[in-house]
């Protein structure tokens, strides 16, 4: 039988959705389950406590400590088909990039960012709204979780050249001045998600910022707009 440590799982995530999805679906796993939504939360005490087979990062802001990593088997989730895609922001890399559809790769966690190995990769669309995407990938990455508590897959080493991508800044947020109509509304949908920067134009004293875009045929595309006044420098 396997031992109380083996049947001990951890969730380290901060973003509403995927807190939302851990809920969900904790009744359909085996074995006891802890989430952390805190930063402060993950230390190597409290990981030396719990003893867990796996930590689950469905979404992490930090870098995690080298002494978490060599304590248990962590996982995170990565929005490309590594080796391709290493690096910040990349749903908004791939749209920018022309991709309607990527994979969220399971990796195991180590020192080097998103080079680890994998456990296994899933299918994922890049239409709609960022929030959407965020949304529906929370659905897939947790099957995943599931599904490595259920059969405990092999990692396998990524193979190919990594292409890397760089994360995005606030600034990049504004709207390009020389852009097509579709990229305009790539633009405006891949920044469109809770607790983002969204696209954005200045206008005097003021910011134009676009949200729930919509193409209404070829030459024309509609958006709300919510205007604030800009901060005094």
């Amino acid at each position: 039988m396997p031992s109380a440590e083996q049947n001990r799982y951890l969730v380290a995530a901060i973003r509403l959705w995927n807190i939302a999805a851990f809920h969900r679906h904790r009744a359909e796993w085996p074995g006891d389950w802890t989430l952390i939504s805190e930063r402060e939360a993950l230390s190597a005490e409290a990981i030396a406590a719990l003893k867990p087979r796996y930590i689950f990062f469905p979404h992490w802001s930090w870098k995690v400590p080298e002494e978490i990593l060599a304590a248990a088997e962590c996982v995170c989730f990565h929005m490309t088909d590594v080796p391709y895609g290493r690096g910040g922001s990349p749903l908004q890399n791939l749209i920018a990039a022309g991709h309607r559809d990527t994979v969220v790769s399971a990796l195991r966690m180590t020192a080097e960012m998103d080079a680890g190995p994998v456990y296994m990769k899933r299918p994922i669309s890049l239409e709609g709204r960022a929030q959407e995407i965020y949304e529906r990938a929370a659905e897939v990455v947790f099957a995943m979780i599931g599904e490595m508590v259920r059969n405990q897959p092999a990692a396998l080493p990524q193979e190919g050249k990594p292409v890397f991508f760089k994360r995005r800044t606030p600034v990049e947020s504004e709207l390009p001045a020389n852009a097509s109509l579709a990229e305009l509304y790539d633009h405006v949908r891949m920044l469109d998600a809770e607790d983002y920067p969204h696209a954005f134009l200045e206008h005097g004293d003021f910011r134009l910022e676009f949200s729930h875009a919509e193409l209404a045929g070829e030459d024309e595309m509609t958006a709300r707009v919510a205007i604030r006044r800009r901060a005094a420098k």
